[in-house]
Order: C-alpha cells, then sequence, then structure tokens
C-alpha cells in the first residue's frame, strides 16, 4: 500500500497537478496574486485610514480635470475615465486571447494578445502623461498644492498616497505588457503548439485581470471619494 501511494504522488507530481486537481503553475499563479493583493490591500487600506481621520482632503473633481489639449476646459474624471476604459478592453482582449488558445487558434491568440498588448501601453502613456501634467502643476512626493474641499491647506498624505499606489500598480502593467510581450513571441515562434497547448496565455490572462480588478480600486479611491 505505502508504494502505490509513493507511486500515486510520483504520478501527481509528474503530471503536474495540485492536490487541488489544479495545474502546478496556475495555482502558484494563485498564491502569488493573493500574496500580492494584500500587499495592494495594505496601501490601500493605510490610504482610507489617512483619507478619513483627516479633518480635509482634496476635491478630486478640482485635481483630475484636465486632459491633453483640453486647455482651460474644466472636464473632471474625463482622462482617467479613457484610461479605465482602455484597461478595461484590454481585459476583454485578454479573455478573447485565452479563449483562442483554448481552441489552440494561433492567430488568434497573436491577434488578441496584440491588442491586449496596445492597451495596456495605451494606459501606461495616459499614466505618464497624467503625472508629467500633475508634476507640472507642482504636485510630487513631498509636494501639494492643492488645497482642501473646504479651502484649507492640504498636508502631503495626499500626493504621497497618490503616487505611491498609482506607481505600484503602474509597475504591475508594465510587468503585465512584458509578460504578455514574452507571450506573443513565444506564440508566434510556436513554442505551445509544440507544447500542445496553450496554458501559459491562461496564467498571463491571470495576471492581466488581478491588474485590471486593482484599478477598479484604485479609481474608487482616489478619483471618486
Amino acid at each position: 500500500m505505502e508504494t502505490t501511494a509513493v507511486a500515486a504522488d510520483t504520478k501527481w507530481w509528474n503530471g503536474g497537478k495540485s492536490p487541488f486537481n489544479v495545474e502546478y503553475g496556475k495555482l502558484m499563479m494563485w498564491y502569488f496574486l493573493m500574496s500580492d493583493s494584500f500587499t495592494f490591500g495594505a496601501f490601500l487600506i493605510a490610504y482610507g485610514t489617512v483619507r478619513f481621520s483627516s479633518n480635509g482632503w482634496p476635491n478630486p473633481n478640482e485635481v483630475f480635470k484636465s486632459y491633453p489639449g483640453s486647455g482651460e476646459v474644466n472636464a473632471p474624471l474625463v482622462f482617467v475615465s479613457i484610461m479605465t476604459f482602455i484597461l478595461i478592453m484590454s481585459s476583454v482582449t485578454m479573455v478573447l486571447a485565452v479563449h483562442a488558445g483554448h481552441e489552440r487558434n494561433k492567430k488568434g491568440v497573436a491577434t488578441y494578445l496584440a491588442w491586449t498588448i496596445l492597451g495596456g501601453l495605451a494606459f501606461l502613456s495616459c499614466q505618464a502623461w497624467e503625472w508629467t501634467h500633475l508634476h507640472h502643476e507642482g504636485a510630487w512626493w513631498g509636494r501639494n498644492p492643492f488645497p482642501n474641499a473646504d479651502g484649507t491647506g492640504a498636508s502631503t498624505n495626499f500626493t504621497n498616497f497618490f503616487f505611491t499606489i498609482t506607481g505600484f500598480h503602474g509597475f504591475h502593467v508594465f510587468s503585465g505588457v512584458v509578460i504578455n510581450i514574452v507571450m506573443l513571441i513565444m506564440t508566434l515562434t510556436d513554442v505551445f503548439e509544440r507544447k500542445g497547448h496553450y496554458l501559459m496565455i491562461e496564467k498571463a490572462g491571470l495576471y492581466w485581470h488581478f491588474v485590471d480588478l486593482v484599478w477598479v480600486f484604485v479609481f474608487t479611491c482616489f478619483y471618486l471619494l
């Protein structure tokens, strides 16, 4: 009986399956995402604690009211809404890439991965413009030119949290773009065709969806509250 147990354990390991009947690499990706969510959660909880324990806080409608070429036009949250739409659509194309992978459709995987990469780059470009614009207005770590909503002087907590958390998220988006570029290269060079499956695309998709989901919380905390 002991020999049978050892043989079963060896079969499980060689087959790349976890005790939960999930492919080992996918399980490890879930573990990574869970640990990463704790980091984002700690950031956002710290932000919320400081935000709601402060007597005043800048009005996001006054801080985030510009977009490229707007001049003096007052358009609260228009630009960040466009950023959010771009990221959500990139998540849709990632879903389509994973679906194409399940069908062993190499052309579909490559096409939708390319669109996902372009969406990620577009989001990063928008974030780079937003950071540059805010920096030109005098905002940076340790500097906050925006008054509280009641007109009183604001602390640097707002800008410190904003640049730290959105920068941390932006780094994750950049990492996701790099991962997807690697996936696209592997797709075009028939790596997955030789493996007989496109499971790596699904793992990359899990990471990309996580990044998109986190942005929903970041968007809510900084731009809406």
